[in-house]
């Protein structure tokens, strides 16, 4: 069989970041054939290229986006291979994050990070305070503690401080997350919900760049 007729298979990402304005296949997707040659030509072929400057020096964003179609990945590999079989393991449509310029400082960094803390923190304990509020949970344990104890609570005292650590462990089994370790190996709520925010995100952009008509697309 020649290579023309081989088929060949890449499995492409909803979203792929990339850190060099000039992209090729091989930047961006998992590519194999039986003719490993032919593979590492197609990986070689180039797809697009992210602009470095903006025009009339206009700054360029940090990061860049290009929404593409698997169609164009295609047709590239056919301007190369005609007759080649191309079996799509991935996306049909899929994100192209172009990242450049430097890192973020550390101390900026740091310092988003306790200000997240802080609003985190306060907006917890608000909304906390206000479920408690709403749900009288004061005068519940006042008539808890009066009718296993036989006498009235004084505001403080076994309910309330099992109730506090019963909270607190809740929450850490919750989130799964203590410190810089996890509980267990499985992901996170809160990275789960990122990762949903994510793909959300990643879908939005296919599907205003394909209603925009500025997907990369055949001609």
């Amino acid at each position: 069989m020649s290579a023309n007729n081989e088929t060949v298979y890449i499995k492409i990402d909803q979203n792929v970041l990339v850190t060099d304005s000039s992209v090729t296949i091989g930047d961006i997707s998992s590519v194999t054939c039986a003719n490993e040659s032919m593979a590492r030509q197609i990986r070689q072929i180039k797809i697009f290229q992210f602009p470095e400057k903006g025009i009339n020096g206009k700054k360029l964003p940090k990061i860049q986006r290009k929404v593409f179609s698997i169609l164009k990945i295609v047709e590239l590999i056919h301007k190369a291979y005609p007759n080649a079989e191309i079996d799509n393991e991935g996306e049909a449509d899929f994100v192209l994050e172009y990242k450049h310029g430097k890192e973020t400082p550390k101390a900026i960094t740091a310092g988003k990070t306790i200000l997240l803390c802080i609003l985190i923190f306060f907006g917890a304990a608000f909304t906390i305070m206000s479920f408690n509020n709403d749900i009288a949970i004061t005068k519940l344990f006042g008539k808890l503690y009066l009718q296993i104890a036989g006498k009235e609570s004084s505001g403080i005292t076994e309910l309330e401080i099992c109730y506090c650590i019963g909270l607190a462990f809740g929450i850490l089994i919750f989130f799964n997350h203590v410190g810089s370790k996890k509980l267990t190996p499985d992901p996170t709520p809160i990275q789960v919900e990122m990762r949903k925010y994510e793909q959300d995100i990643d879908t939005t952009y296919i599907e205003n760049s394909s209603r925009g008509g500025v997907e990369a697309d055949v001609d």
